[in-house]
């Protein structure tokens, strides 16, 4: 068995923990080295369609709304259960959205970074067997409930004790059944079945595990992590991120 793939799997025998010790803000961080230039123009979209229409999985394991060549392109390392991601969907997906990304002048690109890999994985695997369309509202519903779908998780702790002794891939299903999830998504158009079906194919979880590995060696370590044309940048809030894009000629 390789690291990884126990990685992936250990991950999900863990007593759900929320310390959160790797999500969190800095309370007075500054705007980092990023990007600045002209106003940049904006860019038609496609016939019929907005640029928030256009979503796409990236080689890089994210999945990307917008313009595929949009001049400036941020990218969100964030966990299903960082309550600072949570709070960063909750101040600034609509603007960015509709005043940014569909502006074709910024494309959106999330990572599902799994910093607690007993609930963020399953999540994970779940919002990624949608149709590329829906998934971005369903990573904004998740922010949106995101409490209560924690707390239901919680309720659920004795139940995933015992789904975590089961094989993997009648693990993650158990599992997912434990914290309620599989009920969020079934109300939200992914039936229990199809959801079994997903988290039954445990390549799934250890692609979701590969890539948070990978991603943590590369120097991610906190969440959330944005970063504009590659530049990391010292701002996890959106009112400190939308500056940001203005600068580099968002405006």
């Amino acid at each position: 068995m390789t690291v990884l793939r126990s990685l992936a799997l250990a991950t999900l025998a863990a007593p759900l923990a929320l310390a959160l010790a790797a999500c969190g803000s800095k309370d007075d961080a500054a705007p980092g080295a990023a990007p600045t230039g002209q106003p940049v123009a904006a860019v038609p979209a496609p016939a019929g369609q907005m640029w928030s229409d256009v979503v796409s999985a990236t080689p890089e394991g994210g999945m990307r709304m917008g313009n595929p060549n949009a001049p400036l392109k941020l990218v969100e390392y964030g966990s299903l259960s960082c309550p600072h991601c949570a709070k960063f969907a909750n101040d600034g997906m609509k603007t960015l959205v509709d005043k940014y990304v569909n502006s074709g002048r910024v494309s959106y690109e999330f990572r599902s970074f799994p910093i607690h890999g007993i609930i963020d994985v399953p999540l994970t695997v779940m919002v990624r067997c949608v149709d590329p369309s829906a998934y971005f509202p369903l990573v904004e519903q998740i922010y949106t409930d995101q409490p209560a779908l924690m707390t239901r998780a919680e309720a659920g702790n004795a139940q995933a004790q015992a789904a975590s002794q089961l094989p993997p891939a009648q693990r993650f299903p158990a599992l997912a059944d434990a914290f309620g999830l599989t009920d969020w998504f079934a109300a939200r158009g992914l039936s229990k079945d199809q959801a079994h079906a997903c988290l039954a194919d445990t390549s799934a979880a250890e692609k979701v595990a590969k890539e948070g590995q990978k991603w943590s060696d590369e120097g991610v370590n906190q969440t959330p992590t944005l970063m504009l044309n590659g530049a990391t940048l010292e701002a996890s809030e959106w009112k400190e991120v939308e500056p940001i894009l203005q600068n580099a000629g968002a405006r």
